[in-house]
């Protein structure tokens, strides 16, 4: 081979003695061949595919730019310059003898690459990115390897005169123009179309160089450093990485992979089935068998009891073992690509330790030449260079595998409950599928970073025990002994912490399940003073919860000790091995520093590997979840047909429907034709099924036999309304072309013009979570405004006009509903309670207990003498005249004498009147923009602001923009911390890891001292007692520096512990004191978000950061101590580098940090949005908008994904630059060793290089826990934020009313006033009336006349502005907040439970004997419907108490107030909501159990009142009368009006 190169090149092609001196030098031929081609073929065997852009049919070219042109010019020289040389060897070759071959192959080669480069250059014009890659390392490599050439030509012209002058040049020219090129290539090339994209994000048209230093983000982070950024600032995300391109492939591999799985999971059953035996029913199963199935129930402890029914052991199965696989086929090209950058690094890590071995040899060893050190230190540069480039790469894909699996799988979720079955629904909870979205979706991501660790770990460690051999023979099995003794002991760990974090995320699901119920019933806790119980209740769970963690911190604190002990307790036992076991081995540098540098390589792996296991295991756990929910039963309606029937728009065939598939009838042979145009009624008693018929139509219902057809579009409206977060306007569009007059013509008919005349803004109002700045009434309005604008064929309506009064209801039946409405041409099927509307409906359909009993119209149903006859007779009588006198809709109190058909009907109540405190809350809003618009600019702006604004401002907004706090987080939080910790433990936690290091420092700086033994007693036999006592004193030092860690480790735990009890308890106890306006204005979603995941990171992740960091700094400070020990002039280099560092780290933390806070508060939205979706899906459903909810979703979470994305590449951009700094430490400690090698010991050296091999990670670790830390412990601040919230006035005061307060139930208004905050109107201005003892007074006035608020008063949610209210001689002001709320009783408006037993909800501090709380439930109705349950009292009520009808939530409520029996009873009528059975009930039991109370009734419906002793009438906020009804009537008042508008004459037609 060799010769034929002489032949080629016409010299020598390799000769070993040019290297074997100090000037070495490399032959000319080896020169002129292997240094040429390879970057050559590098370049012909990459090269060509770049062209393939130019084969493509159809692709647009972009312009031309400078830079391109600069390019095409150096190439086009290039070769001019290759051409020279040819011409130049054919000269030459007719002067005189033949050249050797190398003259023409070489140039005639450069020629064909510098086409094929002006080629690539054209083709790239193709795509976004301009720059190649490829280019760019061939010209890299082509530079490299043109050095060698390079200096030998000049030493060569140094030493004689220039033999081969045209040569020479030529060659520096090419040189330079390769170099100029090299340069070129490095900048992004931005032609003017691109311009755009580059400005929404620049990563697509960056240059390779760019992208692999991450260059093209820098402007991110001087961007982040002049300001805080805002999530406006934040690039856009590449078309490929937004949620739908990702989630399209994963649903589709996704489907084909659920499908198979399903088939095995039939295929287990029916195993399962043979197994069983078909005996019947498997009731005679062995022994054996039934004990099973009794361990695995005891294992489903939290599923519910009631599916016991149809199999024995509930929800065991479900497809498995498809969720991995899926992600796996969706990012396969991430996975590949990562695998080979890791490989790439992997290799690289192992060549450091024989560099460094090389590099002591090279110190040792006098007669060795200087050019080898430099090239040894070169070299150790270089590889930590492109290590870290790839290290970088890797990690970059690893981090966006794991947010495009985050991102997946959330939509994966969010779709799968948009089209899930009832019966699936109800075994999560809302809370619960939320978890799955945050902390299970939230695994995956954390467990795709960290993946690839599964298979390069091991590697790792395989290729270092490889080397160790190398090194140190058969004594490494001793360090690999004790390596494998920790394995089962970790495992063991392992299993511990598992089971360990399963209960725990069973502790934290039932306290995020309780705190979701407190925050959304927050009124009823504060009205019946039950925030104590709840308080408890919370409490109770939060300690398992802490005791567990504990227990975790515990476990975690041991294996870290063990961890720190591996790689000391490795090498003692292998350098004590290789010692004792021949005294002819002895220590010295090369051996003992390689292998130093060999085990530190091994210890990341083994660190990680358990790490990754443990990830690996709860993902696990988050897999199964996942698998069950994402595999569970989609919504099944083939029974719902939608074929042409001519004369029939909704036809129920022999329908039978449940809610489960095993679970009782609710609908039962339902055989009904609804002709199209028609308005058909239905009505029955409480819970005879009238809603799960409404279910059944929009399929929400298992279908047992039987079809429903329907044709055309459906809109309904549901018995609760459900409102969005989102303006009033977009409530009612609900994403449906505005259509001005249409829309206008709506909000007229459905009485929505009043209202908006009260909102701040109109209909551009924003509207709270659940719509709580709306009242009943107007939500539900809102809700039919919705179905009318939608214009569909078929209005399926389950109750609309309950929620409002009846003057109202009556202008929407005329308006909207009835013959004469703005849907006479529709088909409307209307469930109603109301008996005034029946005579004027088509058709009337009557339920009894699921089935029909009857049906025809009013006239039919009343000559059968049926059910409904009867019926009639009980309560019609009175609606009767009722309704003949109440002929013209009801006008407003001032304008009885315009008695138009068309007058707007009144509005009526609001809930809270929490509109009246947005109204007010516009002076607030107005401070803050006054305060933002003076910090951005001069003052001319505010006088802007100051016209424009307020007319938009006007309490549009109710619930602010989440605070994101920016700048530096405060030192303060740091201390507040520690202080919750404890500031004795925090300092002796930093002692223990001081201790340690100084201990670590020790034993490096022995173990050197004992490799420089092998110099001393070079040709001497080693002494036995100088052997034991290095081994000695090394594993003493070892063992101190583990037994200091697991002190310090340990103590944190206890602190840490300690630390999360005090801030959840401040947390809590806060937020169940602040006053009802706070929950108001800030939507529940933030509130829970503190709760969950601030309190978590508190938990679980700031302790790590603080222990990481701790070590990480004490780590660095050590190592430059160690090798500016050995190598002082190394001190001189840490100045620049350390200020490089400081400089580099403070930039990217403010830009970190604050794309953390955009990350947290841009998840927000992801979870409320999706709770909102929940809550509302039949109504989502029923109008077919899963396609926009969908849409929406994407676009809330690729909002979020911008940030983490942002954030992921702000952590690479730093990696890169400190990487280079480590790479710098590395390389000076090289030199300064090479420049001082003689006065310097082998063993030295290698204690400086090998620390400083280690220093690169450790700084990446130093910053990444600072940053980390940064930004955990604005958790902290966070939940300090809500601990800091005003509070209302304290519960128990040291003045308590006498016992047996209130008495006689007197209640005294002083010239009261009240106002909602300190800078509004007064709501009530100067109330003075007394009620006297057992009186019974209706309230009545018109929306906003102060109705509610002096309830609110009364119960002091609003705190008086001026006057007392004094009960029974007592001033309410001056007592505590319990005192006051238990003694008085209310029957709120809207029935709120909870979840937990019914006596809980009835009795949450078990004050009262099961005897009394029966006597209460008879009382209300509720003793029979009890006691046919099986658990009695101890019936489970679902979340929001679903389990229960809205009838019977009203009666659980009546039966607390009777078990409260306090002396003062307020009524805050809800009776809208119930049937009338219901309703005469409900009064009857007031009339006859409060007998002897002072009773209040804030009254919607005059009926209810006619029989009180007084009625107070308020109208803006004063009493205009107060009197007996009788006395009022004769009048002719206010309240007269208002009678007749009602159709009362006299107080006599009220029976009811």
């Amino acid at each position: 081979m060799s010769a034929a190169l002489d032949d080629f090149c016409g010299s020598i092609f390799w000769n070993a003695s040019f290297l074997t001196r100090p000037d070495a030098d490399l032959p000319v031929c080896f020169q002129q061949t292997v240094l040429v081609w390879v970057p050559l073929g590098f370049f012909w065997i990459l090269g060509p595919w770049q062209l393939l852009p130019m084969c493509k049919s159809g692709a647009k070219k972009s312009s031309v730019t400078k830079l391109y042109i600069t390019k095409q010019v150096l190439a086009t020289l290039l070769m001019l310059t290759a051409v020279a040389e040819v011409a130049l060897a054919f000269v030459e070759d007719t002067e005189q003898d033949p050249l050797p071959a190398v003259q023409y192959t070489n140039p005639s080669l450069y020629i064909a690459t510098w086409v094929l480069v002006l080629l690539i250059h054209d083709a790239r014009r193709f795509s976004l990115c301009r720059d190649s890659g490829i280019l760019f390392c061939f010209w890299t490599l082509s530079l490299l390897c043109g050095i060698l050439p390079f200096q030998s030509l000049i030493r060569r012209a140094l030493q004689a005169p220039i033999s081969d002058m045209p040569r020479f040049i030529l060659f520096f020219i090419s040189y330079g123009l390769q170099l100029l090129l090299f340069l070129v290539s490095g900048f992004s090339d931005i032609t003017p179309e691109t311009k755009e994209i580059t400005k929404k994000n620049p990563a697509v048209t960056a240059s390779f160089l760019s992208s692999i230093t991450f260059a093209w983000y820098t402007s991110m982070v001087f961007k982040g450093f002049r300001k805080p950024l805002e999530i406006e600032d934040i690039w856009e995300l590449k078309s490929k990485d937004k949620t739908k391109a990702i989630y399209a492939v994963l649903e589709k591999n996704m489907k084909t992979a659920v499908r198979k799985a399903q088939g095995e999971l039939e295929k287990r059953k029916r195993k399962k089935r043979r197994r069983e035996g078909d005996a019947d029913h498997g009731n005679n199963m062995t022994k054996a068998q039934s004990k099973d199935i009794l361990v695995l129930e005891e294992k489903q402890p939290k599923r519910k009891k009631k599916e016991d029914k149809g199999d024995s052991v509930p929800h065991k199965d479900f497809p498995r073992g498809w969720l991995v696989k899926t992600l796996c086929k969706t990012f396969w090209q991430n996975l590949l690509l990562s695998v080979a950058f890791k490989l790439v690094h992997d290799g690289l890590v192992f060549v450091s330790p024989q560099l460094l071995k090389l590099l002591i040899a090279f110190v040792s060893d006098e007669e060795s030449f200087a050019w080898q050190g430099y090239l040894y230190s070169i070299l150790l540069f270089l590889t930590a260079l492109i290590q870290s480039l790839c290290l970088q790469q890797y990690f970059s894909l690893c981090f966006q595998l794991g947010t495009n699996v985050r991102a997946s799988l959330i939509a994966a979720i969010y779709k799968k409950a948009l089209t899930m079955s009832s019966a699936t629904r109800k075994e999560s909870t809302v809370g619960e599928t939320v978890n799955l979205m945050s902390a299970d979706a939230q695994r995956f991501m954390d467990m795709a970073n960290f993946v690839h660790q599964l298979w390069s770990s091991p590697l790792q460690i395989i290729l270092s025990i490889v080397f160790l051999w190398g090194e140190l023979g058969p004594s490494v099995l001793a360090g690999i002994g004790v390596m494998v003794l920790l394995i089962p002991i970790n495992a063991f760990m392992v299993a511990k912490a598992k089971t360990i974090q399963v209960r725990n995320m069973k502790n934290k699901d039932e306290r995020m399940k309780i705190m979701n119920e407190v925050l959304n019933g927050i009124k009823i806790l504060k009205l019946f003073a039950w925030e104590p119980s709840f308080e408890k209740r919370v409490n109770e769970i939060r300690a398992h919860e802490l005791k567990d963690l504990l227990n975790f911190s515990y476990l975690q604190s041991v294996s870290i000790f063990l961890f720190t002990c591996a790689p000391f307790l490795v090498s003692l036992a292998t350098f004590a091995v290789y010692v004792l076991v021949d005294e002819n081995n002895i220590l010295d540098a090369q051996k003992a520093f390689t292998a130093i540098s060999l085990f530190n390589v091994l210890r990341f792996p083994m660190a990680m590997l358990p790490l990754v296991l443990s990830s690996l295991v709860q993902t696990n756990v988050s897999t199964a979840r996942l698998e069950r929910y994402l595999g569970g039963e989609d919504l099944d309606t083939s029974a719902i047909h939608h074929n042409p029937i001519a004369g029939s728009a909704v036809r129920f065939s022999e329908a039978t429907f449940a809610w489960e598939q095993d679970g009782n009838d609710v609908i039962r042979d339902v055989t009904l034709d609804i002709a199209p145009g028609s308005l058909v009624a239905v009505v029955g008693a409480v819970g005879s099924g009238k809603s799960s018929l409404v279910s059944a139509m929009l399929g929400e219902m298992e279908n047992i036999k039987g079809h429903i057809n329907i044709q055309g579009s459906l809109a309904y409206v549901p018995q609760q309304a459900w409102i969005q977060n989102a303006t009033l306007k977009d409530n009612i569009l609900f994403g449906s072309e505005l259509d001005e007059a249409r829309y206008q013509q709506v909000i007229k008919a459905c009485a929505l013009l009043p209202d908006l005349e009260l909102l701040p803004a109109g209909d551009q109002t924003e509207i709270g979570e659940k719509g709580i700045n709306l009242s009943g009434g107007q939500k539900q309005r809102v809700s039919l405004a919705r179905a009318v604008y939608s214009n569909a064929d078929i209005y399926v309506l389950d109750d609309p006009l309950s929620a409002v009064d009846a003057h109202v209801g009556k202008y929407l039946f005329d308006h909207v509903l009835g013959p004469k409405g703005l849907l006479q041409k529709k088909t409307r099927i209307l469930v109603t309670h109301s008996i005034s509307f029946l005579p004027q409906v088509d058709n009337i359909v009557v339920l009894v207990a699921g089935a029909v009993s009857e049906h025809g119209s009013y006239s039919t149903l009343l000559a059968n003498r049926g059910a409904f006859s009867q019926f009639l007779n009980l309560y019609g009588s009175q609606e009767e005249d009722a309704s003949k006198k109440n002929t013209t809709a009801v006008a407003l109190a001032g304008d009885e004498e315009q008695g138009d058909e068309d007058l707007e009907p009144c509005v009526e109540e609001s809930p809270d009147d929490v509109v009246t405190m947005t109204l007010k809350r516009e002076a607030s809003i107005h401070r803050r923009e006054f305060s933002r618009s003076l910090s951005k600019n001069s003052t001319n702006s505010w006088n802007k602001t100051q016209e424009e604004p307020p007319k938009k401002l006007k309490g549009q907004q109710l619930i602010e923009k989440e605070a994101v706090e920016t700048g530096k987080v405060k030192f303060s939080m740091y201390l507040r911390y520690l202080r919750a910790v404890g500031l004795w433990y925090s300092f002796w936690v930093a002692m223990g890891y001081v201790g340690q290091y100084v201990a670590f420092v020790g034993t490096n700086l022995w173990l050197s001292a004992w490799t420089d033994d092998a110099q001393r007693y070079l040709n001497q036999t080693y002494p036995v007692e100088q052997r034991d006592l290095r081994i000695g004193v090394f594993g003493a030092l070892g063992v101190s520096q583990a037994l200091f860690l697991l002190f310090a480790t340990i103590l944190s735990a206890y602190g840490a512990m300690r630390a999360s009890r005090i801030m959840h308890q401040q947390l809590l106890s806060n937020i169940l004191r602040v006053p009802m306006s706070f929950f108001d204005t800030t939507p529940t979603g933030r509130i829970v978000n503190r709760f969950a995941k601030d309190i978590f990171t508190i938990d679980e992740t700031i302790p790590m950061s603080f222990r990481s960091w701790l070590s990480c700094f004490m780590a660095i400070i050590s190592t430059l101590l160690m090798i500016s020990l050995a190598t002082p002039f190394f001190a001189l280099v840490i100045i620049p580098l350390s200020i490089f560092y400081y400089f580099v780290l403070r930039f990217y933390v403010s830009t970190s940090r604050q794309l953390r806070r955009l990350d947290s508060v841009t998840r927000s939205p992801i979870y409320s949005h999706f709770g909102e979706t929940v809550s509302g899906l039949s109504v989502i459903r029923a109008y077919g908008h899963q396609e926009r909810f969908l849409q929406q979703n994407e676009s809330t979470i690729d909002i979020n994904q911008k940030s983490v994305y942002s954030w992921i590449i702000s952590n690479r951009w730093l990696a890169i630059r400190l990487e280079f700094v480590g790479s710098l430490v590395v390389f000076f400690s090289a030199l300064l060793a090479v420049i001082s090698k003689g006065t310097l010991e082998g063993g030295i050296v290698g204690l400086s290089v090998s620390s400083a091999l280690n220093v690169t990670q450790t700084l990446n670790w130093l910053v990444r826990t600072s940053s980390e830390l940064e930004t955990n412990i604005v958790a902290v601040e966070r939940v300090h934020e809500y601990t800091k919230v005003k509070n209302e006035a304290p519960w128990v005061t040291e003045k308590r009313p006498p016992r047996g307060w209130p008495s006689k139930g007197e209640i005294q208004f002083v010239d009261y006033k009240v106002r909602y905050r300190p800078e509004l109107e007064l709501v009530l201005q100067g109330i003075t009336c007394n009620i006297g003892s057992t009186e019974k007074v209706g309230v009545v006035g018109r929306t906003g006349a102060g109705k509610s608020s002096l309830t609110n008063c009364l119960f002091r949610v609003l705190e008086a502005a001026g006057g007392k209210i004094i009960i029974d001689e007592v001033d309410i002001a001056t007592i505590g907040l319990h005192d006051l709320r238990q003694n008085l009783t209310i029957i709120p408006q809207d029935p709120v439970l909870f979840t937990g037993t019914l006596r809980m909800n009835l009795d949450p501090f078990d004050q009262y004997t099961d005897e009394e709380v029966w006597k209460a439930l008879e009382l209300a109705h509720l003793k029979t419907y009890v006691q046919d349950l099986p658990e009695g009292l101890l019936h489970l009520v679902s979340e929001g108490g679903e389990n229960l009808s809205v009838g019977q939530r009203q009666l659980v409520c009546l039966a607390r107030a009777l078990l409260r029996k306090a002396k003062i009873l307020i009524l805050d009528e809800a009776t809208a909501a119930v049937d009338l059975e219901t309703d005469h009930l409900i009064q009857t039991t007031i009339r006859s159990e409060f007998a002897s109370c002072t009773v209040l009734t804030i009254a919607h419906r005059l009926h209810t009142i006619m029989d009180s002793n007084r009625v107070m009438v308020l109208h803006a906020g004063r009493i205009v009368e107060y009197d007996s009804p009788e006395e009022l009537l004769k009048k002719e008042g206010v309240f007269a009006t208002m009678a007749k508008d009602a159709g009362i004459t006299n107080t006599d037609t009220t029976v009811l």
